[in-house]
């Protein structure tokens, strides 16, 4: 019997006693550490900075966009990061997909199966059956949009419909479909003062918080309550990545939001 994304994820994070997941979004328009937009410049140190962090960080994010926007090379790339990764820590990749069944099949094909990614990111807002084929096998896992970082989540997210937010809608129905123990929420940092309330409602359910660092999320919440029932990932992808001009503040950087989540814990 296959071990549940979830058993994995705690496994892991309890193993490397930390709850951080790097974002690897790299952007050398953005970096302080002089890399160019040659493939295999950007291969390299992205794979360095893997190797610096690794030992410590039981979790990374790769945001498709920042490898889709260089085409099949972007691709290699991916692929590239994903085996160099291997079986040292988890992967996510976030491309918030949500679309008809029979087309959400071919995306869970393309990310699990081809790539080789132990986790996505979804959006619920075509329903059930845009969700089944990325949670069918239970080893695999999917964290959907819930209350997202982002000011204008309120625009949607927060609307309340049958008497209640969306949001909370989208909890209590990931919780429903956990049944095989592979399911998450996004959850922004930026939102504390609703992350109670959150939590009261999607009780075993692996949470991904976005929003430490640059867009300024409270931390101490996010660890809190995010890890009170399941596993809270604390995701930092600027905060780590630009934080100096040498790998060794990339190193740096980690080892303090590492310092910080562990108070928490």
């Amino acid at each position: 019997m296959k071990n549940s994304f979830n058993n994995r994820l705690k496994e892991l994070c309890e193993f490397k006693n930390n709850r951080l997941c790097i974002g690897l979004d790299i952007d050398p328009v953005k970096s302080n550490i002089k890399i160019t937009n040659s493939m295999s410049n950007l291969i390299d140190y992205t794979k360095d900075i893997i190797d610096v962090t690794i030992d410590l960080c039981p979790i990374y994010k790769m945001n498709l966009a920042f490898y889709e926007c260089y085409g099949s090379k972007g691709y290699l790339w991916l692929e590239k990061v994903i085996d160099h990764i291997g079986n040292r820590a988890l992967t996510i990749a976030d491309g918030k997909r949500g679309d008809i069944g029979n087309t959400a099949k071919k995306y869970a094909e393309s990310l699990f199966n081809y790539f080789g990614f132990d986790c996505v990111t979804l959006s619920p807002y075509m329903g059930v059956d845009s969700l089944e084929p990325f949670i069918s096998d239970p080893s695999k896992g999917a964290f959907i949009l819930c209350l997202t970082s982002n000011k204008s989540a309120l625009d949607i997210q927060m609307k309340v419909y049958d008497g209640e937010p969306l949001y909370l809608s989208v909890a209590k129905l990931c919780k429903k479909i956990n049944i095989k123990n592979n399911i998450g929420i996004v959850v922004g940092a930026t939102k504390y003062k609703k992350m109670r309330q959150i939590e009261k409602n999607s009780l075993g359910l692996s949470w991904l918080i976005p929003g430490i660092g640059a867009q300024g999320g409270d931390i101490k919440s996010s660890i809190e309550i995010g890890n009170k029932s399941g596993v809270g990932i604390i995701n930092v992808s600027r905060g780590i990545l630009y934080y100096g001009n040498e790998m060794k503040d990339v190193l740096k950087a980690t080892e303090m939001y590492t310092e910080n989540i562990r108070r928490y814990l």
